[in-house]
């Protein structure tokens, strides 16, 4: 098995793992006082618009980025990380449990959005 800075690189990964490593990470440099909701929220978004910046002028993307150069793939999986782990650690900090709260949106969205419609529509 492959490692990479010193975890398996080919396993499933928990939200919990993710939340548990960013809490020692952030306490064993003193950042916690420095992660307050409104501070993470505001790392979040920054990070979604370097995210963005990704897409930006690139008019409609295929699936599976086939016309992506291995570089703007390792790009964009930085960015998609950087907001993940803003988002677990905003969930951690604020108490709450982001696996179950999405848990609980895919049930209230299946209830919101039937199975009968088959139409495509975005809230």
């Amino acid at each position: 098995m492959e490692y990479s800075y010193g975890f398996p690189s080919t396993r499933d990964v928990s939200l919990q793992e993710l939340s548990k490593r960013l809490a020692e990470f952030a306490e064993v440099r003193g950042w916690d006082q420095y992660h307050s909701p409104r501070n993470l929220l505001l790392a979040l978004v920054g990070e979604v618009g370097e995210l963005s910046e990704i897409f930006q002028w690139k008019g409609e993307v295929a699936k599976g980025l086939p016309n992506w150069t291995s570089d703007d793939k390792e790009h964009l999986e930085e960015e998609l990380s950087d907001v993940l782990l803003y988002l677990i650690r905003l969930a951690d900090v604020c108490g709450l449990d982001l696996g179950q709260a999405a848990l609980t949106k895919i049930v209230k969205n299946a209830q919101k959005y039937p199975v009968k419609d088959h139409t495509a529509t975005s809230t």
